[in-house]
């Protein structure tokens, strides 16, 4: 990716253009090396965490790994030749974003332990007011909220869970205090975290309840190492990483057919899906337990080689119909038996959909967004602004999520488009701009009746849909697509504070 234009943006009045970056996981790093790179300096990365990663940083549980290939879930303008696996480990990731931020300066930036409880807009001095978790105020004109679409953990709404006398946690929030080995587990949830925590802990435990509400289609993972020979070629032979990469890009790609042009499309890999289903679980009712029923993309698509293995071990039992409550000493399952237990362990996902903003945030004339979007559901215009809310840029906001590919693509979209805002704002002079109502309606209007056709719309219950029942997620389209409505910031589409005065 080529370096980003200059940046530079005149002093308001009497202080100059201050950057305010909120959350420092992949969106928050990749905005400051890009403003960096553009040789914009006068930014502060506010982490609420003791240590940079956000969602590689939290989720430490055994297994946990990438579903999206190294060399792609990467900055492109920080391309690493050390990945040892074709899908990262959470650890190799979390050096990887450790890297950047050391490689490109951005200690000096950074205060950790820095929560942020509330950001104001102050209509008068026409900038943000910060108020983060020591009671300290930060002024900032422009804030880039990159808080994550995956770091707010969804607990499940079942009774009893004050009553269960063992341990309890959640996969985001793993207690490594917690001994495993000989102990009766119960794993609640069968999503993503699921199938890598399963066959990682299976053969520790003395016993493994898995209690599954819906069964998720599973394809073979095509992982493999990367011996030190291909790393070193890697390094020094740059090009052949990008190569790499493009090849991996363009191969993910043609599966939004299926996703977004009919569901019929998926039938290929729906195909492949039952044949490695019935090539891993020989015991038919087994199989029959976890074959989904449902078009497969409606729900996310998993990837592993080692989970249906790890169902089939003699202590493992798989309950369908899900948990339905906790004891004091065990779980109940669908049918109200219970299952003992002494650790439960909570694989349901993240607040994605509803995740309201992890901090009060107060725009024009006291509109809060998290009041607004509880209310309506979460919208935005590209993904990336939100009408009464100037100079405030969401990273992996509202329909930005994918199902085929890799979210950093996504992200260096929405950076790029960031970049061009605040160029917008240096060469008119404005002191702020807002996306007009109008064309965040039309946006987001165009983007339900997308998805109205899609594979997340043929009937299942996925974690995509909001409490109003629409897709708040997911990107309908190609990722070029996206990237293409984002490489420059249109300026026509919004207010600047020259317009109302």
């Amino acid at each position: 990716m080529p370096r980003p234009e200059p940046l530079t943006i005149p002093p308001r009045g009497n202080a100059p253009f201050h950057v305010a970056i909120i959350g420092a996981g992949f969106g928050g790093i990749g905005a400051a090396i890009q403003l960096r790179r553009a040789g914009f300096h006068d930014f502060t990365i506010l982490e609420a965490a003791s240590d940079i990663g956000g969602t590689w940083r939290d989720n430490t549980y055994p297994g946990a790994a990438c579903d999206v290939q190294s060399h792609l879930y990467s900055f492109s303008f920080a391309p690493w030749p050390h990945w040892d696996h074709m899908f990262a480990r959470q650890e190799q990731i979390l050096a990887y974003l450790r890297w950047c931020a050391g490689t490109h300066g951005l200690d000096p930036h950074l205060r950790l332990d820095c929560p942020v409880r509330e950001a104001r807009f102050d209509e008068k001095a026409q900038h943000w007011r910060l108020r983060v978790g020591n009671g300290d105020e930060l002024v900032a004109h422009a804030v880039i909220s990159a808080t994550g679409g995956l770091s707010q953990p969804q607990w499940p709404d079942i009774p009893g869970q004050k009553e269960f006398r063992g341990e309890q946690f959640h996969t985001a929030r793993w207690n490594h205090d917690v001994e495993l080995d000989g102990q009766r587990v119960a794993v609640i949830g069968t999503g993503a975290s699921a199938i890598q925590v399963v066959p990682a802990i299976a053969d520790r435990v003395r016993s493994l309840d898995l209690f599954q509400r819906t069964p998720p289609w599973v394809l073979p993972k095509p992982d493999r190492t990367i011996g030190p020979r291909e790393r070193t070629l890697l390094e020094n032979l740059p090009a052949l990483q990008w190569l790499q990469r493009q090849r991996i890009y363009w191969s993910l790609e043609p599966r939004v057919l299926g996703f977004v042009i009919h569901p019929r499309i998926m039938g290929g890999l729906q195909a492949l899906a039952k044949l490695h289903l019935r090539r891993s679980i020989q015991d038919s009712e087994l199989r029959t337990r976890v074959t989904p029923d449902y078009t497969i993309g409606c729900k996310r698509i998993l990837m592993s080689n080692d989970y249906y293995d790890a169902l089939q071990r003699p202590h493992v039992t798989v309950h369908a119909g899900g948990a339905s409550g906790l004891t004091p000493g065990g779980v109940l399952d669908g049918n109200g038996h219970e299952q003992p237990a002494d650790v439960v362990i909570h694989a349901t996902g993240f607040k994605a959909a509803d995740a309201p903003i992890p901090y009060t945030l107060t725009g024009l004339d006291g509109a809060s967004l998290n009041d607004r979007w509880a209310r309506e559901g979460a919208a935005a215009f590209k993904g990336t602004t939100v009408h009464g809310f100037p100079n405030f840029f969401l990273i992996v906001g509202p329909n930005t999520g994918l199902g085929h590919s890799s979210m950093v693509h996504i992200i260096e979209s929405q950076i790029t488009y960031v970049l061009d805002a605040l160029r917008t704002i240096a060469r008119t002079g404005a002191n702020w701009i807002d996306v007009r109502q109008e064309a965040q309606d039309q946006w987001n209007a165009d983007l339900q009746k997308r998805l109205a056709g899609t594979v997340w719309a043929s009937g299942c219950n996925a974690w995509y849909q909001s409490s109003h029942g629409r897709n708040t997620t997911l990107w309908p389209g190609f990722t070029w697509q996206f990237r293409q409505r984002t490489r420059r910031f249109d300026a026509n589409a919004y207010l600047t504070d020259r317009d109302v005065a």
